[in-house]
């Protein structure tokens, strides 16, 4: 299974002592000195033609409800599968805040996973999502995509499952016979958990049936055009939607893209190389502090941390409250703070705990990672519609020779971190519902002008993403952002921000690059 490209409700984390790491899971929206202009109670649904089947779906008023701090909450309906609406249907829940200025319309933000809230995003981290300026043209629309949150949801296990789920140690040596076999047993059962709890759901979860929601949503938004702004996953599901509705696309902005044409192996892969590189940018900022946990050369320093995940590999490090820290959780513990340049002196803090054998710091950040509450609880779904989204939306192989294979070249291009995001395949190979479609270019003939935002140094969605996406959409504009750390919109930089708004808010593509 790749590593989860959660975005911008990830990672935000606050500088505490070492004994006391914190993470927080965006940053919380200020609260205006003004009220937005008044919005409408009911929408408007635009008046366009669709199947019978579709019509009522698309002709449904939406009724909002003041949910507080100038923020209006609704929710819609939307088949549960568009190839056959009278199935059944599905609720997807929205909040907005009404545009504070001239209005251009709706602008609905996707902010990654997949299994991200973007019903949170917008009621939490609402200045973290979008400027500004974007607030001022656009009624912004956080929702929840299907299978996430609010929305119908995937379900599957009670937090002491997900625990041994998600922390649970395998009793054979990695890589074999026995730890695959482990490994497929503990896959098949939260499989099947997630079929009986989760219900039909749980097969129309993919990307497709959610852009087709996208549109179902614009529409009874009461615009004529999607405007979106996606983050990481994001993009993959805007970019969906621009190859189904080319003649619908308004404005797209698609910040820390996917390549829709990667297979899932390779995303593995190319992800091992990103973080493994942001590793080696970390330590050569680390090395030349004064508080860096490391001696020597960068590589050095990789080779101890390489070090230190074969020690936990072999024999774990128990954390107060129990749970015992190997190599998967470690290194999920490592790749959290690598999402922003930020987070590093945290990282430190956390290396340096875990060299002198204490597990707590390191379970906060792998906690924070997995949505997991300090009383054991969750605080969300995001894990299960996570896998359940990413089971559906590629293919799998779980033959131990091919998984070998791929798990050399995963580590001959990630050598310190690789072994250990390697045999991803076997948390989806034997999932209730499997992958129909074929992974392949999205070109999106006929469609606006979209923008796609990359960041150089991106260890979750590398840069090299961003550059095939632009180059694979017949109307995709690039904009570079060399730096570091997971999507550049709304972040330090004027260059990237002045790009987005004003395509967002003008409908404006640069001429070239600007390489911000």
């Amino acid at each position: 299974m790749t590593r989860r490209t959660r975005t911008r409700t990830v990672t935000v984390l606050v500088a505490t002592t070492a004994a006391a790491i914190a993470v927080t899971m965006g940053l919380s929206a200020c609260v205006p000195l003004f009220l937005p202009q008044q919005a409408r109670s009911t929408s408007s649904p635009t008046t366009e033609k669709v199947s019978a089947g579709l019509e009522p779906f698309y002709s449904q008023v939406l009724k909002w409800k003041d949910c507080g701090s100038g923020l209006q909450c609704t929710t819609a309906s939307a088949p549960l599968d568009w190839a056959d609406p009278a199935e059944g249907a599905v609720d997807l829940a929205l909040v907005r805040r009404p545009a504070s200025g001239s209005r251009v319309g709706s602008l609905l933000v996707n902010p990654g996973g997949p299994g991200g809230s973007g019903y949170d995003f917008v009621k939490d981290s609402l200045d973290y999502a979008t400027d500004a300026k974007l607030q001022a043209g656009f009624d912004i629309v956080g929702f929840d995509p299907r299978g996430v949150g609010r929305s119908s949801a995937v379900k599957c296990y009670q937090p002491a499952q997900m625990d041994e789920y998600l922390y649970g140690l395998p009793t054979a040596a990695r890589g074999t016979d026995t730890w695959i076999q482990e490994l497929e047993t503990a896959s098949a059962e939260f499989g099947a958990a997630c079929e009986k709890n989760t219900g039909p759901l749980l097969g129309h979860v993919d990307t497709e049936s959610a852009a087709r929601d996208l549109d179902l949503l614009r529409a009874v938004l009461g615009d004529e055009k999607l405007n979106f702004l996606g983050y990481s996953y994001g993009t993959f599901l805007g970019a969906t939607y621009a190859d189904l509705y080319p003649g619908k696309v308004g404005r797209l902005a698609l910040d820390g893209a996917l390549d829709p044409s990667t297979s899932n192996a390779e995303v593995t892969r190319v992800q091992a190389t990103g973080f493994e590189s942001a590793l080696r940018a970390y330590l050569a900022d680390c090395l030349d502090g004064a508080k860096c946990p490391f001696n020597g050369t960068v590589d050095d320093a990789m080779n101890t941390i390489g070090a230190l995940l074969a020690s936990v590999d072999a024999s774990p490090i128990t954390a107060t409250d129990g749970r015992k820290l190997g190599a998967n959780t470690l290194l999920t513990a490592i790749i959290y703070p690598l999402y922003q340049a930020e987070a590093w002196p945290n990282l430190s803090e956390m290396f340096t705990t875990v060299l002198r054998g204490d597990a707590d710091a390191a379970f906060q950040f792998a906690d924070g990672y997995n949505g997991r509450n300090a009383d054991g609880s969750y605080r969300d779904n995001s894990t299960e519609a996570f896998m359940a989204i990413n089971c559906v939306d590629y293919s799998y192989n779980d033959d131990p020779a091919a998984m070998r294979a791929q798990a050399a070249q995963i580590e001959a291009a990630a050598p310190v971190i690789g072994k250990y995001m390697a045999f991803g395949d076997i948390g989806c190979a034997n999932w209730p519902y499997k992958f129909t479609g074929e992974r392949a270019q999205i070109h999106a003939k006929g469609a606006a002008p979209i923008l796609v935002v990359g960041t150089t140094n991106d260890p979750a969605t590398p840069y090299v993403w961003a550059k095939n996406l632009a180059g694979q959409l017949d109307s995709g504009h690039l904009v570079t952002y060399t730096g570091e750390g997971h999507t550049a919109y709304n972040k330090s930089n004027s260059c990237v921000n002045d790009a987005v708004d004003d395509y967002l808010l003008k409908g404006t593509v640069p001429a070239a690059d600007p390489r911000c």
